[in-house]
């Protein structure tokens, strides 16, 4: 079999691109984008282009306070997608389909560069498998396809961009000869351009030290003219992070900033002083890892001038890497809980957050984690090669981020797609000479062909099987929700689908992008109404889906620091049968309902039949209580006809305010939206604020005018608060925004009796 038609540069980058795209653009079937963040994102693209201009301050998230965007992810993650639309609206290509393809188009660049780096590193073989391996990994995929729209996905791209600058750096020597370090200029605007992209891109420049660390320990092994490389690579990184830290003034700095409660509490543990360095990482990495790095490839470049043998210089490196580590973690103690975020992820963990179980890596690699260890069959004596000990850099980062979070699964795939495509190609080398004739064949086949066919067709089968986790009935309630609402309102929801509130309804929620101890609390009943009204909650919206989440909200809860006592109890079973009964079943439990003028209703928890306390049936819009027997348990049962299902709760369940506000609002709540049994809105009534514009003023509107003051405050755009004053509005249902009142943004505090009634916030044009 001649595989060298297939394997040159002209077939292969065409053929691994278009098999990346396939699988890539097949969300598209999907209406809907995957996730929550995504509609984030896009909401606020989309008012930033009505607007004119890349506005910070957000008044349609995080009610009633506001979002500032500079807070959250740099420019650049907003502006590629509205960039990428110019583009392709000449196309007659909508912002909306723009920016579901905006993923693709940087997932299908990352394995471009990475095809060429590693031809330019090894051959054409190589280069091939491991790019292919890439392309139908969908732990890079499902962070790199239609519908997903996340950071990371940059931080890769300009990872490969920076691998291919030290590829040609490396091979050029014969060439180019001392000319060729001007290449390394491109891993520093590489690792310094990711920073405008991504709040967390530090990755990067941790791949790129460690592959100045194990390419100076390559050299050291095998060729000490390249510890020249190394330290280039290494100085390179360090001009990467005064970019990065520059930019940063402009574009926003990352997740570790000087100005924000996480960067100042990573600075506090690590005893670091903000100056010019304003990221508490790149202030590591200036002034402790890059120094260490150097240190490292000097001590190796004179132990090379004395030692010679190649033994020795082993245990040297052995030596010199525990010095190191243990320097390092003796200067930076905090530094043992890097896998938890410094802890902060300990607290709220989130299901990107733990670490990664083999069902996680079979999802992302598939056949690849298997074919991956024969990797290390490079590094037989006669097939090593120096260039694979720098590309340890990228491994060996990749494994440890892999092992501590699922999050960090995209950005592993590229060195588990390298060591996969690597060890098929040495596995497939070492059989070779056993095998002669058709069975060396069928072998070749079967390695080169079938696997990563294989891969690809697992990987197909789940890109297929994704789902949008927004539906219609959410479309269909956020959008009334818009158009019967004021353009201040605040809502209350749980805080996954807080950005579909600020995306569909251009309302503000409590909570969204991360877990709200609060809102979980308020859900239980912890909190009542009087907290929901000194925010300014106008709107609170159930789901059917909050059920599904119901252990969330009780760990959530608990994640804020209170002590949960209740034993809850809740459990969805789906309808099953309706032939002469309804049966609704799951697992071990039952519920068996026959309605009558006096209702049947059983249910059955592993073999103990029962008789519930309390039973709610939904049909159509009508939610009424049957009669039952008397009961023997403290069960309590909503049945949903519309939508075929039940929930069975026990007391402690039935009497949070999440299953009241769903099941039997009571004042002062109002139902103001149900579509029967998944999505309901509910008005809280309260002293109410609206904010009506009138020709060229804004008028307060005061609704059950029971407040006596109304204090407001200006802010300007980047969050400075510019105004403060309290306006006596006493027996008075309306109140003009006084012209002395300065500032962008207007937030507002409705006050009676002493205490907050409403609030709200809104931006001034």
């Amino acid at each position: 079999m001649d595989f060298e038609r297939i394997l040159r540069p002209r077939v292969a980058l065409p053929l691994i691109t278009i098999v990346a795209l396939i699988l890539r653009l097949i969300p598209l079937k999907s209406k809907y984008m995957f996730g929550y963040d995504p509609y984030f994102h896009l909401a606020y693209i989309e008012e930033a282009l009505k607007a004119g201009e890349w506005f910070n301050f957000f008044t349609i998230a995080n009610g009633p306070w506001g979002f500032q965007i500079k807070t959250f992810h740099p420019l650049g993650l907003w502006m590629t997608p509205a960039y990428v639309y110019k583009v392709l609206k000449f196309f007659g290509v909508s912002l909306y389909n723009a920016f579901r393809v905006t993923p693709v188009i940087f997932g299908v660049l990352t394995i471009a560069f990475f095809y060429l780096a590693l031809l330019k590193f090894y051959d054409e073989k190589r280069a091939f498998f491991a790019s292919l391996f890439l392309a139908v990994s969908f732990g890079h995929i499902f962070r790199s396809m239609a519908n997903y729209y996340r950071g990371d996905n940059y931080m890769l791209f300009w990872y490969s961009v920076a691998l291919l600058g030290v590829a040609y750096a490396f091979s050029m020597d014969r060439r180019l000869g001392y000319k060729r370090f001007v290449f390394y200029l491109v891993p520093a605007f590489a690792s310094g351009l990711a920073s405008i992209f991504w709040q967390a891109y530090y990755p990067i420049f941790v791949f790129l030290l460690a592959n100045a660390v194990f390419l100076a320990v390559g050299a050291f092994l095998m060729d000490e003219k390249k510890l020249l490389d190394s330290l280039l690579l290494a100085l390179s990184t360090l001009l990467g992070a005064f970019i990065a830290n520059s930019l940063g003034e402009k574009f926003g700095y990352g997740m570790l900033r000087y100005n924000d409660w996480l960067g100042k509490e990573v600075a506090e543990k690590l005893a670091l002083e903000f100056g010019t360095i304003k990221d508490a990482y790149l202030l590591v990495h200036v002034k402790y890892l890059v120094p260490l790095a150097l240190a490292f490839i000097v001590l190796l470049f004179f132990a090379g001038r004395f030692v010679k043998d190649i033994k020795i210089r082993a245990g040297i490196l052995v030596g010199f890497a525990f010095l190191g580590v243990l320097v390092l973690f003796y200067r930076f103690e905090a530094l043992n809980e890097l896998s938890t975020g410094f802890g902060v992820f300990k607290e709220y963990p989130i299901l990107e957050t733990r670490p990664s179980t083999f069902n996680d890596l079979w999802n992302a690699f598939a056949l690849g984690i298997f074919i991956a260890l024969f990797f290390f069959l490079k590094f037989r004596p006669k097939s090593v090669e120096i260039q694979d000990f720098m590309l340890l850099g990228l491994i060996v980062p990749s494994l440890y981020m892999i092992k501590t979070w699922t999050r960090f699964l995209f950005i592993g795939s590229m060195g588990i797609a390298l060591m996969a495509g690597f060890g098929l190609w040495e596995l497939h080398e070492l059989l070779k000479p056993k095998l002669k004739g058709k069975r060396s064949l069928a072998i070749s086949l079967a390695l080169l062909l079938l696997i990563p066919s294989a891969n690809g067709f697992v990987t197909l089968d789940m890109v297929w099987k994704e789902k949008p986790l927004m539906n219609e009935n959410w479309e269909r309630a956020l959008t009334w929700f818009k158009e019967n609402s004021n353009e201040n309102d605040i809502v209350l929801a749980w805080w996954d689908y807080g950005t579909w509130v600020t995306y569909y309804a251009r309302r503000a929620p409590v909570a969204e992008i991360a877990p709200n101890p609060s809102v979980a609390l308020y859900f239980l009943g912890k909190l009542d109404e009087n907290w929901a009204m000194g925010l300014g909650v106008d709107y609170v919206i159930v789901s059917y889906y909050d059920f599904r989440k119901f252990g969330a909200v009780v760990d959530t809860a608990k994640m804020g620091g209170y002590n949960i006592t209740e034993e809850y109890g809740l459990v969805i079973l789906p309808m099953v049968s309706s032939l002469g009964a309804f049966v609704f079943q799951r697992d071990n439990y039952r519920v068996i309902v026959k309605p009558d003028d006096r209702w049947s209703v059983v249910v059955n928890v592993g073999g103990r039949t029962l008789t519930p306390e309390e039973v709610y049936v939904e049909y159509k819009r009508e939610v009424i209580k049957p009669e039952l027997p008397s009961s023997n348990s403290n069960a309590y049962l909503y049945i949903n006809l519309n939508y075929k299902y039940v929930i069975l709760m026990n007391e402690e369940t039935f009497n949070t305010t999440l299953a009241k506000l769903f099941i039997k609002p009571e004042e002062p709540y109002e139902l103001v939206y149900s579509d029967g049994g998944i999505v309901k809105v509910l008005k809280l009534k309260h002293p109410n604020v609206k904010i009506e514009r009138k020709k060229n003023e804004i008028v307060f509107s005061f609704d059950n005018a029971t407040g006596t003051k109304l204090k407001i405050w200006g802010l300007l755009d980047n969050g400075t608060i510019v105004f403060e004053k309290e306006y006596a509005v006493e027996n008075r249902t309306e109140f003009k925004l006084p012209q002395e009142v300065k500032g962008e943004i207007i937030r507002y505090a409705y006050l009676g009796g002493g205490k907050v009634i409403d609030r709200g916030i809104f931006r001034r044009d």
